[in-house]
This record gives C-alpha cells, sequence and structure tokens, in this order.
C-alpha cells in the first residue's frame, strides 16, 4: 500500500462550490477511484489550502491515475472542479496537485 498526500491552492471565492460539490461526489467517479485501487480518499481545507490524502493499493499508480484521467465521468467532476482549484507555487510544471514527502508515519 502506498500513501498519498498532495496539495493545491483553493480559490477563496470558490471555496463554498468546492464544498458543495464535495457533498454529493457522483457515484460513478467514486466508482472510479474505488476500481483505480484508491482508498480512504480525504480532502480537508486549511485556509487557501486543499489538502488531500488516499490509499492506494494497486501495482501501477501511473496507470491507473490515467485510467482515471480518461474516463468520461471523471472528466466531467473535473470540469466542475477545477475552476476552484489552483497549483501551488512549490507544484512543479504541469503539476495540479503538488505531491508532498511523507516525512513521519507511526505505526
Amino acid at each position: 500500500m502506498m500513501r498519498v498526500a498532495q496539495v493545491v491552492r483553493i480559490r477563496p471565492e470558490k471555496a463554498d462550490e468546492y464544498r458543495r460539490l464535495h457533498r454529493a461526489v457522483p457515484e460513478a467517479v467514486l466508482d472510479r477511484l474505488r476500481r483505480c485501487h484508491i482508498a480512504n480518499y480525504s480532502i480537508h481545507l486549511l485556509g487557501d489550502r486543499l489538502f488531500g490524502y488516499f490509499e492506494y493499493h494497486g501495482e501501477d499508480l501511473a496507470a491507473d491515475l490515467a485510467l482515471m484521467a480518461g474516463d468520461p465521468a471523471t472528466q466531467e467532476w473535473w470540469r466542475l472542479t477545477s475552476p476552484c482549484q489552483e497549483p501551488v507555487e512549490e507544484a512543479a510544471p504541469g503539476e495540479w496537485w503538488a505531491s508532498m514527502e511523507q516525512v513521519f508515519l507511526m505505526k
């Protein structure tokens, strides 16, 4: 299992819309996440930053993320949610949600 933590900036004027959208995530989007071996996915908000965390239980994260990106329901979901976000300064070129380094894990 791989733990993945990411961060993206939320556009302050879109925070309420982002919350509203996430109160009713389409089942097709949730199903795609599950079929891409993603579990325990959560998103948290602090100030103008969204922190996302999920656990990956597959063999090839890049391949599963590519499947997700090609999914029509997910593409429609991103069409709704992407205008609410913008990359953080620390994001690599072309990166939307910037990956975070794990510095501690209690077992």
